[in-house]
């Protein structure tokens, strides 16, 4: 923990730039952020990080603030707002005055967050420690009392002591006491759950994790980007004139020369429903507001509706929708053509496809879902309402994340904190298992225990199975190496085990354990796959590339096809491995090469049994998402 913290911490801290550009006497001059003074004026321009803590006192700007909120959609920034360093400006140019620096500065708090969570979390004593404490002493104290009873014990018959049976019997003893498939125990089974893990794009990165998924009870889950996608989407279209596409259409037309995300959001929604953007002229943009441009010889608006009633268009008619989208959660942009309110656009966070069927499962396995997140309540209670959660903290800053989790863990229950950003990074620090989204920041990563690659919020409830069954496996591992020992050691004192009988003994406990422990896997792979003809030496499909480091899937037949899919979140071999092994096991799908290193998946399947949906299906299902194809078509054999 203190390794990975660290690591988090300076991470964090790089998200600061090293200097600023201060305006002093009326010019800028680049100065290292240890020079800079509260109260000195510096200049943020588009793209840049912002340095310091501070207020607008010039310029307005879309400021990224997702490492304070976690929120995807950028704030607002006029003059007289704050904005926290190591934000990311986007869209204007700022002036700002500074206000924090150094060890007050909110990175430096944040920083010193993680470290206090490191130092408050909740120790776990491993089960083979409790065990090995007693143990150890039993067996010295059988070995004693084993040279007592051959020596004292002769001696109160009235014979002389038996000493070469009392050494006899105490080494017999201290041989089949010997702790070794005890010790092995814990490591087998963690070794047989993590490879289980990693077979699923799970890293377990802590021992500890696995016991503690035995006694878990809460799990504490962020908002944006582990129940969200964690990038903005038009959720909602209500056109008061015309039609859907045709709003949506002159909407994505005036924001296409505009920066901002929630522009692109809107452009990414027309393009996906097929909506051709004519060409947008006389653009001007309104930072913090809006949008004008002429579509279509039209004079159209697009902005917030204050910002649309500032420009005289009468907005009454689309109150009551604002107001219905806001409850949900919408970020509502209202669109004006001619001077007349058009229509609503209302833009959210979308929910992840298997976000609500995560927390059900959950709920089935006895355990407390809650959310957190620095989102406003109304927004997270509409979130919280859709996928079945019902207790929720919203507005947490990240120090204050650490806090609501230390207080879930005060009545001694076991806490998992499942996020993917620089703010969940000191409440996954305090959680006694503390679950990082691989699609997240470094930081959240590098703060985590167990690490989900993809996006898929189903695998968190996989590594729950996985730990819990491994912590069963533990347990299983340490009642049969305590069998032999528990019996042997006691018919040890006898004087009638042979040494070599307890080694040959020790033995078998060991193989015991390690049986225990893989023999299912072994046994699975020995055994035929059960999927009819037996698999043929792979084949080059005709007309494609040749994949580094990996093989062709098996050439199709006349009544099969070749898909080939590019894939996001498949990050490493094994990965590939799990990809490759499973997604066979789907009906119509008769082989599959993954290739971690070009991000690609190649199918052979039979069309009339499964369809590209369906295999995309699985894919996210294995926790990849698939962006892309390049080809497919029959290929001839």
């Amino acid at each position: 923990v203190r390794t990975r913290s660290g690591q988090a911490i300076r991470r964090l801290l790089e998200l600061r730039p090293d200097t600023a550009w201060v305006i002093r006497d009326g010019t800028e001059r680049e100065v290292s952020l240890d020079e800079i003074a509260v109260g000195e004026l510096v200049r943020i321009r588009p793209g840049e990080n912002i340095p310091v803590d501070g207020e607008v006192t010039e310029g307005a700007s879309a400021v990224d603030q997702a490492l304070v909120t976690g929120e995807p959609i950028p704030e607002e920034k006029l003059v007289g707002d704050a904005v926290i360093g190591g934000s990311i400006n986007q869209t204007g140019t700022l002036v700002v005055r500074v206000s924090r620096v150094g060890e007050e500065s909110f990175l430096a708090q944040v920083a010193r967050s993680i470290e206090e969570a490191r130092a408050l979390r909740p120790g776990v004593l491993q089960l083979l420690d409790v065990v090995l404490t007693y143990f150890v002493r039993g067996v010295l104290g059988f070995a004693v009392f084993a040279v007592l009873l051959w020596t004292v014990g002769p001696a109160l018959r009235g014979e002389g002591p038996d000493w070469f049976r009392a050494v006899f019997a105490a080494l017999a003893v201290l041989v089949l006491g010997y702790p070794c498939a005890l010790g092995m125990a814990t490591p087998l089974a963690m070794i047989r759950g993590g490879g289980m893990a990693a077979e699923r794009g799970i890293l377990m990165r802590s021992g500890e994790a696995f016991q503690i998924m035995g006694e878990l009870r809460t799990v504490v889950l962020d908002k944006t980007g582990t129940l969200t996608r964690g990038e903005p989407a038009v959720a909602d279209v209500v056109a008061l004139s015309g039609s859907e596409d045709e709003l949506l259409r002159r909407a994505a037309a005036a924001e296409s020369a505009s920066e901002h995300p929630l522009a692109r959001a809107v452009e990414d929604a027309a393009e996906q429903l097929g909506l051709d953007a004519p060409n947008a002229t006389d653009f001007r943009a309104h930072p913090g507001r809006g949008v004008r441009a002429t579509v279509d010889n039209a004079r159209v608006l697009v902005g917030k509706l204050g910002y649309l009633a500032d420009e005289g268009i009468d907005i009454a008619a689309g109150e009551e929708h604002r107001d219905r989208l806001e409850e949900q959660g919408r970020t509502v942009v209202g669109v004006a053509v001619d001077d007349q309110l058009a229509g609503l656009v209302g833009i959210a966070d979308a929910i992840k496809d298997d976000a609500a069927d995560a927390v059900t499962r959950m709920k089935d396995a006895g355990l407390v879902p809650v959310m957190i997140t620095g989102d406003n309540e109304r927004t997270a209670q509409a979130v919280a309402a859709e996928v079945g959660i019902e207790q929720v903290f919203a507005q947490v800053l990240p120090k204050d994340k650490a806090d609501r989790v230390r207080e879930l863990q005060r009545p001694g229950r076991r806490v998992a904190m499942v996020g993917d950003g620089i703010n969940d990074a000191p409440a996954l620090t305090q959680a006694d298992v503390g679950i990082a989204i691989g699609a997240g920041t470094d930081i959240a990563i590098e703060s985590a225990d167990i690490v989900v690659m993809g996006e898929r919020l189903g695998a968190v409830m996989d590594a729950y199975q996985i730990g819990r069954g491994s912590y069963a496996k533990t347990k299983q591992n340490l009642a049969l190496a305590f069998a032999f020992n528990g019996i042997g050691v006691p018919a040890a004192t006898t004087g009638l085990v042979h040494p070599i009988w307890a080694m040959i003994a020790m033995i078998a406990s060991v193989t015991a354990v390690l049986t225990d422990s893989f023999a299912s896997r072994l046994f699975r792979r020995i055994a035929p796959s059960g999927r009819g003809e037996p698999a043929k030496e792979a084949q080059p499909v005709p007309g494609a590339p040749e994949p580094e480091g990996a093989g062709h899937a098996q050439a199709p037949s006349e009544q099969e096809r070749v898909l080939r899919l590019v894939v996001a979140g498949m990050h490493c071999a094994g990965c590939a491995e799990n990809i490759g092994h499973s997604l066979p096991q789907a009906e119509g799908v008769r082989s599959a090469v993954a290739d971690h290193e070009r991000s690609t998946v190649e199918v052979v399947y039979q069309p009339n049994k499964v369809g590209e949906d369906e295999i995309r299906e699985h894919l996210h299902e294995l926790g990849v998402r698939v962006t892309g194809h390049a080809t497919e078509g029959k290929v001839q054999a």
